[in-house]
């Protein structure tokens, strides 16, 4: 059985696992955890004004499968960080990524946040076509907030409105 649960510090373990693997392994990011230093301040980072960060959990395996973020970017704005779900575990049949998504639009909903931006790499493209289906679109670096934290590896960014 899958849950989507807010973050806290018992799954801090689990999420670094998950995240460090996709990115180094299957991604080939040569990134590790210290060189993430919002993964080891989760609450501090995350978890303030309007952002949270929840976690898929696989309850049956005690697992953390899938992870998101949203980051509070000030003026009713979000940035969409550190969406990642265990390779098992994507798809549109097992809906891993659609739940964490509903959950954050949901949160979003509730916290008047009326803008998510998100950024992401140019080869990731099952990515980009989960958030086309999703009611995103495609916005130009010269249309992110100020507040915006654009990454080095980001080179294609979108935008929803609530």
């Amino acid at each position: 059985m899958l849950k989507v649960l807010p973050y806290e510090s018992r799954y801090q373990s689990g999420v670094l696992s998950l995240i460090v693997n996709i990115q180094r392994n299957e991604f080939g990011v040569p990134i590790t955890a210290e060189e993430q230093p919002d993964l080891v301040r989760i609450e501090e980072y995350y978890q303030s004004g309007s952002g949270n960060f929840w976690v898929a959990m696989d309850v049956e395996q005690g697992l953390v499968v899938g992870t998101v973020s949203l980051l509070d970017i000030g003026a009713g704005q979000g940035a969409l960080r550190k969406m990642f779900v265990h390779k098992d575990y994507r798809g549109g049949q097992m809906g891993v990524a659609a739940k964490l998504l509903q959950t954050l639009v949901q949160w979003c909903e509730e916290k008047k946040v009326h803008e998510i931006f998100l950024g992401t790499t140019p080869q990731f493209l099952a990515a980009h076509r989960f958030y086309e289906k999703n009611r995103f679109t495609e916005v130009s670096p010269a249309d992110l907030p100020q507040s915006f934290p654009v990454m080095a590896v980001d080179k294609k960014f979108y935008k929803r409105q609530i």
